[in-house]
């Protein structure tokens, strides 16, 4: 979502004008997009901001540099950022994105920050911090993701669920979804525009529900009800697959998994965020769901969707975590042997339910578990890896690889990446290719051979 966001604002730059600076030390403004989901996040930004802070003490007003801090942390902290870093000319945060074309404004036309923030007030609010207006995605309409054949589409904004350990309802807030249509018209630029495949962004995408006008029979549009509408319209499109996340496993219905069954378009990979292994902890961590319901969940997925592989994301070290929780964590991983995680270890956050809970795990266990549930994971990546080497895939490619020019890199539908030999005019088509063998956790081939007519 942080790097849809940011896209979207380079867009809203590049629609007035601006092009991208080679350097920090060369721009005219300076925009940090943050995130707050992890508190070493936040603790980077502080860091490029005192960088940032020193460069413009040395340019003074000969050379201005408008320094602007957006999104969560920005909603999350406020005009107390501006207060530890006075470097800091706006914050905008997620409740504010629509006044970042007056930001640009003020700073086309050379207005000193007091001036500017206080203009910018005028039109409606600088700075919203408690209330949040209904949201609206006309800010950040359109924009490829991180290749040019791949895009990101969000679908809604905010989260329900109040899960303990996180800070995204209190600077994303509740859920809002977007409305179908506006959804539809962004595919169909985006199949202009040559985008090859698309992952659906949300929070919580799974809860996606439009009760306004739109093409649903009834008076309500749900998640699988939206992806058989967008498998419809990309029926006869270039746009070829369809990714989504997150979603959480306590929202994922029987039919969103029939939905994917029937229909080819949505790949064969899904990141289904699981956290723990232990029900107290799950509990405590206010998931609303059970190992055992998540472990029903994975054979349903897995029994409609041959070969399917999972993702996730574990967190070691919650509160009152016990070596019993831990062990049922990593049991957890031996069943499910999922393809890749995301591991982090518990960080307080100020705010969130479980910033008061007792029973906190010092820092060296939590590194000491944490390191453990790498240890497996990175296991259950080898042998599965291991595992496909001869298998003949269809790939999209995507770019030259970073680390041989005379190779391209590919990913197929399972999120495994391949490299093969290829000329850069295959950029942006789907290939076949047989994997041959690995380097690391990426593929090679010996060839590719592009799908005629895909």
């Amino acid at each position: 979502m942080n790097s849809a966001e940011s896209a979207a604002l380079g867009l809203v730059c590049r629609e007035r004008g601006w092009i991208a600076a080679p350097d920090g030390e060369s721009a005219d403004m300076v925009l940090l997009n943050t995130c707050s989901v992890r508190a070493t996040a936040e603790k980077r930004v502080f860091g490029r901001l005192a960088l940032y802070a020193s460069l413009k003490k040395k340019r003074q007003s000969s050379n201005p540099l408008t320094l602007v801090v957006a999104g969560c942390m920005a909603q999350r902290l406020g005009e107390g950022l501006r207060e530890k870093v006075p470097a800091v000319d706006y914050v905008m945060g997620t409740a504010a994105r629509s006044i970042f074309p007056l930001i640009l404004e003020a700073a086309e036309q050379g207005l000193p920050p007091n001036r500017g923030r206080d203009r910018i007030a005028l039109e409606g609010g600088f700075f919203l911090s408690g209330e949040r207006p209904a949201f609206s995605f006309s800010s950040f309409h359109l924009e490829e993701g991180e290749g040019a054949f791949r895009s990101f589409v969000p679908i809604m904004h905010g989260c329900n669920n109040f899960c303990s350990y996180c800070i995204v309802p209190y600077v994303r807030g509740r859920e809002v979804s977007r409305s179908p249509a506006s959804i539809i018209e962004e595919l169909r630029l985006l199949a202009g525009r040559g985008i090859r495949e698309i992952t659906l962004l949300g929070q919580n995408v799974n809860t996606y529900r439009w009760e306004g006008p739109g093409p649903q029979d009834s008076g309500v549009l749900d998640f699988p009800g939206l992806l058989e509408i967008i498998a419809g319209e990309l029926a006869r499109s270039p746009i070829r697959r369809v990714r989504f996340l997150s979603a959480n496993p306590r929202d994922f219905s029987p039919r969103t998994i029939r939905v994917m069954a029937e229909n080819p378009l949505f790949c064969r990979h899904l990141h289904l965020c699981v956290q723990h292994g232990s029900n107290r902890i799950l509990k405590a961590m206010n998931r609303a769901y059970t190992r055992e319901q998540y472990l029903k969940l994975v054979s349903e997925i897995r029994g409609a969707l041959p070969g399917v592989t999972l993702s996730t994301d574990i967190l070691a070290g919650f509160p009152g975590e016990t070596e019993e929780d831990l062990e049922l964590t990593l049991d957890l991983m031996e069943e499910v042997k999922f393809l890749y995680a995301y591991m982090y270890h518990y960080n307080p956050r100020e705010g969130t339910a479980a910033y008061n809970l007792p029973g906190r795990i010092s820092e060296a266990v939590k590194r000491e578990r944490l390191s453990r549930i790498i240890k497996l994971q990175k296991r259950h990546t080898a042998e599965l890896l291991k595992s496909r080497i001869g298998s003949r895939e269809t790939v999209l490619i995507e770019g030259i690889s970073r680390k041989n020019a005379d190779e391209l890199i590919t990913r197929t539908e399972r999120d495994e990446m391949a490299v093969a030999p290829g000329a850069s005019s295959m950029i942006g088509s789907f290939a076949e290719l047989t994997l041959s063998g690995l380097r690391g956790n990426t593929f090679f081939a010996k060839e590719l051979n592009l799908c005629p007519g895909v």
